[in-house]
């Protein structure tokens, strides 16, 4: 028999270990140009986004904390949320291929803190109040929330090839009833933190557990923003014959309809998860689960691939929001008494901010969806001061829309076109910058960083421009001053006999004041 004639086995689905390490480590002309395109996305906010959200305080009035270089530069990270026993711990277990340090699964809720499953070459416990303040993780904003929920936050360490590309946080099982009010934390805004940094959010479901408690609605609604990151994992889907399996998922369905608002249907993974097999489960779906299985393995599996993108594209966003809620502040503070009557206009606009917003959407063509929360504003703006904030800063804004319509465009058209398993990269089209870095060395400083011009930085610090007309002030101030203290001073001199000789000089300048 031929080589070509030979029977071929069928292809087993690889395993997530080896599937991972295709992603990463053999492609290292792709994370040579992933790491080039997040050292100029971080410039690009420091210098050009970062200076308006801190000119207007756009941090004190949204969820978003500043953003570090880890930040921008973290893995991706995954967020799993579900009620007590819906397999959580076991579902990274299973990736993982062994527990993680102090995982621990059984019927009863099991894990009753947040925890931030990563790579490290030896097992360890990195407790909260030290993650939150560690230069080396990205979990700084977490101290905000208190020691009441630090306590109940850590950082478990673990060798894993899986975890080298992407961060697993399991949160606490969340329970139904009076019990969900004794966590001493504000679990939803812990969930709202975590949503806005994850990579991809997993609402994991029991195929006997559907029911949505307020707990869990109110940690669903935190995710509004970020629904394209989110994912429903119905587990142990094994449990139930064929036929029941079809009324469990159109009774998820159902559920979800009720608490999610969105046209668009959320993406269902149907599987089952375990770390041995219980002997009642039902095979009647076994190539079913399989295959929705390996889609979803799929989907982890693409994590470090579109992470630059979304990276972008968070920055994108913040940019949009951090450029409207500039528009807004500025456009407050003009509408604000100079002298007297502050309070009583604060409140006068404080009432009528729909009726703002709707100002400032119309004289700048801007979108109401990029407009922040009204209640939330209305909150945040009670006590503000708007002497802090300055008139309108055409250099900030020219900034970030320079940031929004040239250099952000650009770092996504930089990205490399990565095959998700074959192991190849496709080259992308260059620019004239980028082929001087085909063959230069990682470690020297990029020259696309260089204009054409190769003189100054393209993502360097604004510097203001000199305002000509308080140039021109200042000097017919200094003149005027200049003037009559020469006439009065002089005229005082020559009357008290200070100085002699000065007499036809005051005579000739008298007339000309």
């Amino acid at each position: 028999m031929t080589e070509i004639d030979t029977p071929k086995p069928a292809a087993a689905m690889p395993s997530p270990t080896a599937d991972f390490e295709v992603a990463s480590l053999k492609n290292p002309d792709y994370m040579r140009k992933f790491d080039r395109v997040i050292d100029d996305l971080q410039d690009v906010y420091s210098h050009k986004i970062r200076p308006l959200e801190k000119a207007y305080n756009y941090e004190h009035f949204s969820s978003s904390a500043p953003l570090g270089n880890d930040d921008i530069a973290a893995k991706p990270m995954v967020l799993l949320i579900g009620q007590y026993s819906t397999g959580k711990t076991t579902f990274i277990n299973s990736l993982l291929k062994k527990s993680y340090p102090s995982s621990h699964i059984g019927v009863e809720p099991t894990t009753d803190r947040f925890v931030a499953v990563m790579d490290n070459p030896t097992d360890r416990i990195i407790p909260g109040n030290a993650a939150a303040v560690s230069s080396a993780l990205p979990f700084k904003g977490l101290d905000k929330f208190g020691q009441a929920f630090l306590s109940r936050f850590q950082v478990s360490q673990t060798p894993s090839p899986v975890l080298q590309n992407f961060t697993i946080v399991d949160t606490p099982g969340i329970l139904s009833g009076d019990k969900q009010r004794d966590r001493g934390y504000d679990y939803t805004s812990v969930i709202e933190w975590f949503a806005e940094r994850a990579d991809l959010v997993l609402l994991l479901f029991d195929s006997h557990k559907l029911d949505i408690s307020n707990e869990l609605k109110a940690a669903i609604h935190a995710l509004k923003g970020h629904e394209e990151k989110v994912r429903v994992v119905l587990n142990k889907s094994d449990m139930v014959n064929q036929q029941q399996l079809m009324r469990v998922y159109g009774a998820l369905m159902w559920s979800l309809g009720k608490v999610v608002h969105t046209p668009e249907v959320m993406r269902v993974y149907l599987v089952s998860i375990w770390l041995e097999r219980p002997p009642n489960a039902f095979d009647d779906c076994r190539t079913l689960l399989d295959s929705e299985k390996k889609d979803l393995l799929m989907d982890l599996q693409q994590l470090p691939i579109n992470a630059a993108i979304r990276k972008v594209n968070e920055i994108v966003k913040r940019a949009r929001l951090a450029r409207v809620h500039a528009l807004i502040m500025a456009h407050l503070r003009d509408q604000m008494p100079s002298f007297y009557g502050k309070a009583a206009a604060l409140k006068q606009l404080s009432d009528n901010l729909p009726h703002e917003f709707k100002a400032v959407s119309k004289k700048f063509r801007l979108p109401m969806g990029d407009f922040p929360d009204v209640e939330k504003f209305r909150e945040a703006l009670y006590g503000m001061k708007f002497e802090q904030f300055g008139a309108l800063n055409e250099k900030l804004l020219m900034a970030s829309d320079e940031a929004l319509g040239t250099d952000l465009p650009e770092l996504l058209q930089r990205l490399p076109h990565h095959s998700s398993f074959t192991g190849t990269t496709a080259r992308p089209e260059l620019d004239s910058d980028d082929e001087d870095l085909e063959n230069d060395d990682p470690k020297q400083p990029l020259k696309r960083n260089l204009t054409r011009t190769g003189t100054r930085s393209r993502y360097a610090p604004v510097k203001p421009e000199r305002d000509m007309s308080a140039i021109i002030y200042n000097i017919v101030l200094f003149t005027l001053v200049l003037f009559f203290t020469t006439v009065v001073g002089g005229g005082i001199a020559m009357k008290m006999g200070w100085v002699d000789g000065m007499g036809p000089l005051i005579e000739f300048l008298k007339p000309q004041v």
